[in-house]
């Protein structure tokens, strides 16, 4: 068990300049020099901003807080806590208005349709906003959460760049401390506020270290199930973690076009982000 453990430290200070170089290069070779950052009071868009501060300088990065009516207040007040300490530019715009247009066409939807509902509504924001700024959105999921699914396609996982899309949750939280993200930001139990008292691990049923160390055998080191509980982890955990990464492959692709010309879009014609603009 140890083995897997360190598998999964990184070494921060070179992530670091990778993911800055990333972002600086990918901004560039869009033939723009702005980011746009959905801040939620959470350890990812904090990482996230706080690499687009280093990668851009803080007079290029716009900081959005898009909170709902039933958003807890500790949210807003985190992401405030990230902004006035990397000195960022905010805006807070309230999605209680164009959200409850939506949702009040049928008020009985349960948490997940309702959730799906706010997160893409802080997408349209955004994305109308970078139009605005001639900016990029900035994505801000992790890889377990983008492994396991576990995101609104659309939503919370639509992006121009991602630099932390490989950074396993248990990664980011390293990461953000080297950074200097506040404690209160990094230690706080993850949740996407899309309820009262909703969390991540909750809902998912295991803890993120759980989860990160079957993950990292699954994907890094691409072994079967019974490999995977060989290592002592749970059969059950390793089955439901499997079974997550199956069915949420379509939120991982772009959407499938039938093939009827020579070269057809995705399928066997890619056009390269290096051609630049």
């Amino acid at each position: 068990m140890e083995t897997q453990t360190n598998d999964l430290r990184i070494n921060p200070g070179l992530v670091k300049d990778l993911l800055v170089r990333f972002i600086r290069e990918e901004t560039r070779k869009a033939g723009l020099g702005k980011l746009v950052v959905g801040l939620s009071g959470g350890v990812d868009s904090a990482l996230s901003a706080a690499l687009a501060v280093e990668a851009l300088g803080k007079e290029n990065v716009l900081c959005l807080l898009l909170p709902y009516k039933a958003s807890s207040k500790g949210s807003l007040d985190d992401a405030m806590l990230f902004a006035q300490k990397f000195e960022v530019k905010t805006e807070v715009v309230d999605i209680s208005a164009p959200a409850d247009a939506i949702i009040d066409r049928e008020p009985s939807m349960g948490k997940v349709r309702l959730g799906n509902i706010l997160s893409r509504t802080r997408m349209i924001i955004l994305y109308d906003t970078s139009a605005r700024e001639k900016a990029l959105v900035l994505g801000t999921s992790n890889k377990t959460e983008m492994l396991l699914g576990y995101g609104t396609i659309f939503g919370d996982m639509a992006h121009a760049i991602n630099p932390i899309g490989d950074l396993y949750k248990t990664q980011v939280w390293q990461l953000a401390e080297f950074l200097g993200v506040p404690e209160r930001i990094v230690k706080k139990k993850p949740s996407a506020d899309l309820w009262a008292g909703q969390t991540d691990e909750d809902e998912l049923g295991y803890t993120y270290e759980e989860i990160d160390r079957v993950l990292y055998l699954l994907v890094d080191q691409k072994m079967n199930l019974d490999e995977v509980i060989s290592f002592g982890h749970r059969a059950k955990l390793v089955k439901d973690m499997h079974r997550m990464i199956v069915r949420s492959q379509f939120k991982r692709t772009p959407p499938i076009i039938a093939k009827v010309g020579h070269r057809t879009i995705n399928v066997d014609f890619r056009y390269l982000r290096d051609w630049g603009t």
